[in-house]
């Protein structure tokens, strides 16, 4: 009898906590696990605001798959998914002939931008969403600034739009308010010739979040010179910069949108029944009627049922969720009794910058460099989970 094949699909924080668990958990040869990703790395997603902002060199977010994995027991293949048959339960990836089966699929490729139709946003903003992206990111807005003395002083070379004030916008905001005044020195600008314009279509900053501490957050951005556009969508996007509902203008060279993802295009081409792209998931993590194949992460849709909402899509979940899975999967398999998954929520942290923050622990509200503190243990908490010591401390030196 040939030995299941396990398939996981994305190396972010759900996907390597399940390889990481399966290897621990599965005997010699109970099943072959393979694990796709597109590149030879796993990326700290909720660190990627850093490098784009330039506050933080992109190889802190960068961690090596085989530093993390037991290449005996997960075999790794790079490379893009494209297609999943769920008929045949083959996987169809861009460089390869021959698709991967599998018996158990884990679904846990992340999520892609959402755009909400809005004009040209495609086509003319840039995107936090990997270490390429937020290179390119730093890039353009270094050049942007270094062009500011020989193209006559435009205020557009010098104006940055962010598209969202959620948890990605507001960090996004804290880092250029810490970044500004050193590329000011840089390139002999004045401070206040920049322009740092938060554009958020819902009525609050940090939709969700406790109002006190929307509130500090929104006021200490705003004595950094962040301007809040609060309540007001932004209608279209031009290589000129963004039209807001009212017909407001705002010339600017480089727009970032963060205001909002959905589920992974190949998730909803695979059949499975989805929402935006997300995959309302049963107690085991599972598709709807697919008891072979599980989606976490980005691409899973869980509902709090406290407020009758979906939990927002955050590292923590997908990380909870892989956890859980590494441990269940190979009780599932031999046919054991498993609790069904519940998401443990164990706080939320969002950073204003390298000494700033608000966050929520328990029922307790934290201002300031405490939950700055609390951010960047955090951090090497994740770094602890992949590699132990001895990568906290490697991550350390960075």
């Amino acid at each position: 009898m040939s030995k299941p094949k396990i398939l996981i699909l994305g190396a972010g924080y759900g996907g390597l906590m399940t390889a990481k668990g399966l290897q621990k958990g599965l005997s010699y040869n109970e099943a072959e696990v393979t694990l796709v990703n597109q590149n030879p790395y796993h990326y700290v997603t909720t660190k990627l605001h850093e490098p784009a902002a330039g506050t933080l060199h992109h190889d802190y977010t960068r961690v090596p798959i085989s530093s993390v994995l037991d290449e005996r027991k997960v075999r790794f293949v790079q490379d893009r998914v494209t297609a999943v048959d769920r008929e045949k339960k083959v996987v169809t990836l861009e460089n390869s002939n021959e698709g991967l089966a599998y018996d158990y699929l884990v679904m846990a490729m992340g999520s892609a931008p959402e755009t909400f139709g809005i004009q040209g946003l495609l086509e003319n903003a840039y995107f936090i969403r990997n270490i390429n992206s937020v290179r390119m990111i730093r890039e353009h807005i270094e050049y942007q600034f270094s062009q500011y003395h020989l193209k006559g002083e435009r205020q557009d070379l010098v104006t940055i739009v962010v598209g969202g004030a959620g948890f990605t916008g507001i960090e996004f905001v804290g880092e250029l308010v810490d970044r500004i005044p050193q590329l000011c020195r840089d390139y002999d600008i004045p401070q206040n010739k920049v322009r740092l314009v938060n554009v958020e279509a819902a009525p609050t900053a940090l939709p969700g979040f406790d109002k006190d501490l929307v509130e500090y957050a929104t006021n200490y951005l705003e004595s950094r010179g962040v301007e809040f556009k609060i309540g007001i969508p932004i209608e279209s996007c031009s290589p000129e910069g963004v039209v807001l509902k009212g017909g407001e203008e705002v010339k600017a060279a480089t727009v970032v949108w963060t205001g909002g993802v959905r589920g992974n295009k190949v998730v909803e081409e695979s059949g499975v029944e989805t929402m935006r792209g997300r995959v309302k998931v049963d107690e085991f993590l599972r598709a709807p009627g697919h008891e072979d194949i599980f989606v976490i992460g980005d691409s899973s849709l869980i509902i709090n049922e406290e407020i009758d909402r979906p939990y927002p899509p955050t590292a923590q979940m997908a990380t909870q969720q892989g956890e859980w899975l590494g441990r269940n999967l190979p009780l599932l398999m031999r046919g054991g009794d498993v609790k069904p998954y519940e998401f443990d929520m164990k706080g939320t942290l969002a950073s204003l910058g390298r000494n700033e923050a608000i966050g929520m622990v328990g029922t307790k509200k934290m201002f300031g460099s405490t939950p700055a503190f609390l951010k960047r243990a955090n951090d090497l908490r994740w770094f602890y989970k992949l590699g132990g010591i001895s990568m906290v401390l490697r991550k350390g030196k960075l």
